[in-house]
């Protein structure tokens, strides 16, 4: 194969790649704050059934999309999971640190219309801003710890295992966590955009990105503690 050819390879690989991800963070942030508002509008003012209908709802969406969508790009949907692996990757002709980037920015922009196509198809308003108060050291330390553990399933996790470890974990943090396990900047942004249930006041988001970035560190320094992890062993 010809230089030329090896290179538009290459770029279509990466166009499919990137295209996964954007989808994969778009439909995650739809199912998030879609099934919200539906189940704010159910529950009757039960925000503990409300709650439970969008846990369930956003781990059945998780797997799905991490198994459909992991052979393509690895569905990370969480520019922190993009980072991650981006660090442990060797460093390559085609800049590993530029196609980290790309993946930011789609998935950036696949949160933000999730959460549009989350409104319109409720017929609400498309652009709005959440007024929903998630604030104070409570909240920041369960999104560090809710994130630590993400990154820790998702380091710890064995071959084939990955997609039903983090749903399952994700699904638990909704309900162990104060925060209700953001634990992704992109979810941040995307529910930052959305007067709902599953919204996050702009004014609350920073903090919950730095102690998710916090969070993201710890998780690795916890996995590193407990040896080598099962792709390194494998490997």
């Amino acid at each position: 194969m010809s230089n030329t050819a090896a290179a538009e390879v290459a770029t279509l690989r990466l166009t499919h790649r990137l295209f996964a991800e954007f989808l994969g963070t778009a439909a995650l942030l739809c199912a998030v704050i879609g099934s919200g508002i539906m189940a704010e509008r159910l529950a009757g003012g039960n925000t503990a059934i409300a709650l439970l209908a969008n846990t369930l709802a956003t781990v059945f969406t998780l797997y799905v999309l991490i198994e459909t969508l992991g052979p393509v790009s690895g569905a990370h949907f969480n520019p922190l999971v993009t980072l991650l692996v981006w660090s442990k990757m060797p460093a390559a002709p085609g800049g590993q640190a530029q196609v980290a980037l790309f993946f930011i920015a789609v998935q950036l922009s696949g949160a933000v219309v999730g959460a549009w196509l989350a409104h319109a198809m409720f017929d609400m308003s498309v652009l709005q801003l959440s007024s929903k108060l998630r604030s104070g050291w409570g909240q920041w330390l369960a999104e560090a710890v809710a994130t630590a553990g993400l990154i820790l399933v998702i380091l710890r996790a064995p071959a084939g295992k990955a997609a039903a470890l983090v749903a399952c974990y994700i699904g638990a943090a909704y309900w162990f966590t104060a925060s209700t396990s953001f634990a992704n900047p992109a979810a941040v942004l995307g529910r930052m955009l959305s007067d709902s249930f599953a919204g996050i006041a702009p004014a609350n988001a920073p903090g919950f990105v730095i102690a998710e970035a916090a969070g993201a560190l710890i998780g690795v320094l916890l996995s590193r503690a407990l040896g080598p992890t099962p792709a390194e062993t494998a490997s």
